[in-house]
């Protein structure tokens, strides 16, 4: 699960990224979940684009995928979905979470 800054922090590299998955009228297939899930595989973060045709709404549209894709939703914008997934050995390096420390008491 992603934190806020790390969803920040992935906003900020996918703004300048193109849409390199399109959904369309065809809604989410097997052929659309295996394209998506090669494109995050070789690129670690991506951007879908939904179609007007499209009939699905588009927070089902990237709920499918992210289940379908074992990916994280980083960001809804208008028609454009923005997901990531670590690769094995990550090209991104995330903000690291800080926990605060609890004090032990004596």
């Amino acid at each position: 699960m992603l934190t806020g800054k790390q969803k920040r922090f992935l906003r900020g590299i996918g703004h300048g990224l193109s849409p390199v998955v399109m959904v369309g009228k065809g809604e989410v297939s097997d052929a659309l979940l295996r394209e998506t899930s090669e494109a995050l595989a070789a690129h670690e973060i991506i951007k879908v684009k939904i179609l007007e045709s499209c009939p699905l709404d588009r927070s089902d549209v990237a709920q499918i995928l992210a289940v379908g894709c074992e990916a994280e939703v980083a960001q809804i914008l208008g028609r454009t979905i923005l997901l990531y997934r670590a690769l094995p050995e990550p090209k991104l390096e995330l903000p690291v979470v800080k926990t605060k420390g609890k004090k032990s008491e004596k």
